[in-house]
């Protein structure tokens, strides 16, 4: 019962969040990215969260950083998708030389604390969507790795994995069928508490003032800047904080209740 709430819960949160950011054009009042001369002006009828220190509307903005979050987030998820699932598959099924070249791999990266690692490799590469997307899965795909390796370590044992052996299966064919459908549901809550964490790096990441390069809307970006004016209109900061933790909640609701 309780993870079954948590699962609604969290799926209502994601559901909300995807509807804001494919209707932002049309919920947004305003351009995301248009200056005007009412400069830092806290929330009214006209703006209802006030304005940044470029007179643009928090609130538009905030609606439009629902897009960048979520672009990153799943991006970010599907390349660490792309990377761990074939590595652990891999080293979990066949095991042997392979497993023992993969396992020291995936236990170097599992250690680097993953904001530390994402913040040194963004240096390097450079701040944009792409290489956000790239870097954060880069950062991610050791996790993904793991949980599939130790899923697929259990599941070649099952008898019926020895049935498709003794029936002439090759391994490819054997993965494809029966190993690979049998961790799918695990991967599925992975993959969405990856997207949690890849947002709330992201964030990080643009507090730090290395994210997504203005004047893209970016909800890290906003606490950034609205951090100087908490006095003048604290919605600056706290709307898109606030918006960052409920996404990644929900993200994470849904997936923490999926076993």
């Amino acid at each position: 019962m309780m993870k079954n709430w948590r699962f609604l819960a969290g799926a209502s949160i994601v559901v909300a969040v995807m509807a804001v950011a494919a209707v932002a054009p049309i919920l947004a009042p305003y351009e995301p990215n248009k200056s005007s001369v009412f400069m830092l002006e806290t929330p009214s009828a006209t703006h209802w969260l006030g304005t940044d220190e470029l007179g643009r509307d928090i609130l538009s903005r905030l609606i439009y950083g629902a897009r960048t979050s979520l672009v990153i987030g799943i991006g970010a998820a599907g390349v660490a998708l792309l990377i761990g699932a074939p590595i652990g598959l891999a080293g979990g099924y066949f095991r042997g030389r392979i497993d023992l070249l993969i396992v020291p791999v995936i236990d170097l990266f599992v250690a680097m604390p993953a904001l530390i690692l994402a913040l040194i490799i963004t240096v390097m590469v450079g701040p944009s969507h792409k290489n956000l997307i790239l870097v954060l899965g880069f950062v991610m795909w050791p996790t993904m790795a793991r949980l599939v390796r130790g899923q697929a370590l259990v599941i070649r044992e099952a008898t019926y994995i020895e049935a498709a052996v003794a029936a002439g299966g090759t391994s490819a064919w054997i993965i494809r069928r029966h190993v690979w459908p049998n961790i799918m549901r695990l991967v599925a809550a992975q993959i969405a508490i990856a997207v949690s964490l890849a947002t709330i790096t992201a964030a990080s990441l643009s507090f730090l003032g290395l994210g997504i390069p203005p004047p893209t809307a970016d909800w890290g970006g906003m606490v950034r800047s609205g951090f100087d004016y908490l006095a003048l209109n604290p919605a600056m900061s706290l709307a898109p904080g606030a918006a960052t933790t409920i996404t990644v909640l929900g993200f994470y609701l849904g997936g923490s209740a999926v076993e």
